[in-house]
């Protein structure tokens, strides 16, 4: 097994390289043989009706699922190895969830200090300029001493998506990080995004925001039935589908009225 990445993403290959990934649970079998490779400083959006396997797909990148069969590798880590150190890899892996998981009993900086101290061994005073420093990026370096409670779900989500950049990642995956907020409070999420991305930030996000899919996704996925049923260019598949199910899923969504 290869010796996992310190400080740059592996040169010599694909950020993340999925052969073979298969995930059941039980006798429901959720991803049927999933080959996928991201390339550093790409953004992969990855779209599909619910139940299709794409939060499934996600974990498994990270090994919050076991996967059942297949093979994953992150930064040149092999992390379906059995001997993987798996908590090592997830020190240069950034996740964002749907539901933004912060302490509600601690302020928004010691939600973005606490790993950081713990997992990367930082002073105080380095991991408060690092998280003070990344709460301005997603622009709340003023609510540094609030709580979780006081701030929108907006808020709170940008909020977590500075505590995982506090970690210094050189991979993001996001699981429908805009689906729990009021449609007004989804902007500034996805603003935060796409400056993400205009750093060159490597990103799989799976979202139902088609127009962010398509504007900022360099590729886009489209899976159904537990398969890659389309992936290409974000332009192709959201603009010009090839396939008869993307065609029909991005009907329903994009034109649900049936206008």
């Amino acid at each position: 097994m290869t010796t996992p990445a310190t400080t740059t993403p592996a040169t010599t290959g694909p950020v993340v390289r999925i052969a073979g990934l298969r995930k059941a649970f039980g006798e429901r079998e959720v991803l049927t043989g999933i080959d996928l490779d991201v390339h550093a400083g790409e953004v992969v959006c990855v779209i599909g009706p619910s139940g299709s396997g794409k939060s499934t797909l996600l974990r498994c990148v990270n090994l919050l699922e076991q996967p059942t069969g297949g093979t994953v590798e992150v930064l040149g880590v092999e992390v379906t190895d059995p001997d993987v150190d798996i908590d090592r890899v997830r020190t240069h892996v950034g996740m964002v969830f749907q539901q933004f998981n912060l302490f509600a009993h601690r302020t928004v900086l010691d939600n973005c200090t606490i790993a950081q101290r713990q997992v990367l061994k930082r002073s105080r005073d380095e991991a408060e300029r690092i998280a003070r420093a990344n709460l301005a990026r997603v622009g709340l370096a003023d609510r540094a001493d609030a709580h979780p409670g006081q701030l929108s779900g907006g808020q709170q989500q940008r909020v977590a998506i500075a505590r995982a950049l506090s970690m210094d990642p050189q991979l993001m995956l996001f699981d429908e990080p805009t689906s729990a907020l009021d449609p007004e409070l989804v902007g500034d999420v996805l603003a935060v995004m796409r400056d993400l991305a205009d750093a060159g930030m490597t990103m799989i996000v799976v979202t139902h925001e088609m127009a962010f899919a398509r504007d900022v996704g360099d590729r886009v996925v489209f899976m159904d039935g537990g398969v890659v049923v389309e992936d290409g260019p974000a332009d192709q598949v959201i603009g010009a589908p090839r396939e008869e199910r993307t065609q029909a899923f991005l009907q329903r969504v994009l034109h649900p009225t049936g206008a």
